[in-house]
């Protein structure tokens, strides 16, 4: 058997300032402190003679891959990113757009809010969804008092009314 994989489909390039900031941040702390610390230790174990049994000079080397590769996705991803650093104008903030927070209310009155940001911010908070995912995809450019019917994959059917929009980060 192959370990070939089909390409994952593009995902989105908008990300939120919040985002793109915290990013920024995680790129410039690998780059600066992280890596380095992590070069002066292989260079420690290096110093200590033979490589091929020395298991810090490997383990040192793998995390310092795992840390290069990280530092190119994120620099290749950061030049490429949209930030959506504004609401909308004030008219249009009855409808659903990035960045939004949404509050939906599905046909047994229970209530779940969740923020539409970039793929690359989901994980942070729980309440956060991309602005890729079927639900997103759903809600995106509805209005306040919409409703919708999200199918889930086992093929049962489930209805949201939008009941509150909001832009505050």
């Amino acid at each position: 058997m192959g370990r070939w994989r089909p390409p994952q489909p593009r995902s989105s390039k908008y990300i939120t300032a919040e985002g793109y900031a915290r990013l920024n941040e995680e790129l410039k702390y690998l780059w600066k402190v992280k890596r380095p610390e992590i070069t002066q230790s292989v260079k420690e174990a290096a110093a200590q003679g033979d490589r091929s049994e020395n298991a810090e000079y490997i383990y040192g080397k793998k995390q310092l891959r795992e840390i290069d590769r990280r530092v190119r996705y994120l620099s290749k991803r950061l030049e490429d990113m949209v930030v959506v650093d504004r609401a909308p104008e004030p008219s249009k903030q009855d409808t659903v757009f990035f960045g939004a927070w949404v509050t939906l209310i599905d046909e047994d009155d229970n209530e779940r809010t969740h923020r539409i940001v970039g793929p690359d911010e989901i994980g942070i908070e729980a309440d956060f969804i991309s602005i890729d995912s079927p639900l997103a995809r759903l809600i995106l450019k509805k209005q306040l008092g919409d409703e919708i019917c999200l199918k889930k994959p086992d093929g049962s059917e489930v209805y949201y009314e939008i009941v509150g929009i909001r832009y505050t980060p």
